[in-house]
């Protein structure tokens, strides 16, 4: 890449779920049973946090995602206010052989977010490939299952 090359681009994060009432009100019961066995089991500390829990993953999952930044420079892989350098970077992957939206998959050392998943829209994955290449290793990798649970609940 050369020099003071950047490759920027915008878009959500996730995309956005519009869930029905239907999901609000199996939510509530499933939260609802479970703090009951809870109370039963007399553990009203936890009754508590699942009924927050709840209400936190309600809240959420109606917000839509905002657009986040995303940048490839010289000095590594922005996402929102987040650097994260080349030196962190393990490994990555360009997925785009799949029907769906083409996204980069990247293997980091940081404990809390060690692995990203970026989408790539009105982006060329090619060009992402070949930038990224040139600091890190690119190796076959799939979305990881945790990502696709919390993007189920709207995360």
């Amino acid at each position: 890449m050369a020099q003071g090359q950047i490759l920027r681009w915008s878009g959500y994060e996730h995309e956005h779920i519009e869930r029905g009432s239907d999901w609000y009100w199996a939510l509530g019961v499933v939260a609802v049973c479970i703090a009951v066995a809870a109370i039963l089991l007399e553990n009203l500390l936890f009754a508590l946090v699942v009924i927050l829990a709840a209400v936190i993953i309600g809240m959420i999952a109606r917000t839509p995602p905002e657009i986040t930044e995303f940048e490839i420079s010289d000095r590594g892989v922005r996402v929102g206010r987040d650097m994260h350098r080349y030196s962190e970077i393990l490994a990555f992957w360009v997925e785009d052989e799949d029907e769906n939206q083409p996204m980069l998959l990247i293997d980091t050392t940081k404990m809390l977010s060690p692995n990203l998943v970026i989408p790539l829209d009105n982006v060329d994955p090619e060009r992402v490939r070949d930038i990224l290449r040139e600091h890190a290793e690119e190796v076959p990798m799939r979305e990881p299952i945790g990502h696709k649970i919390l993007e189920f609940f709207g995360f």
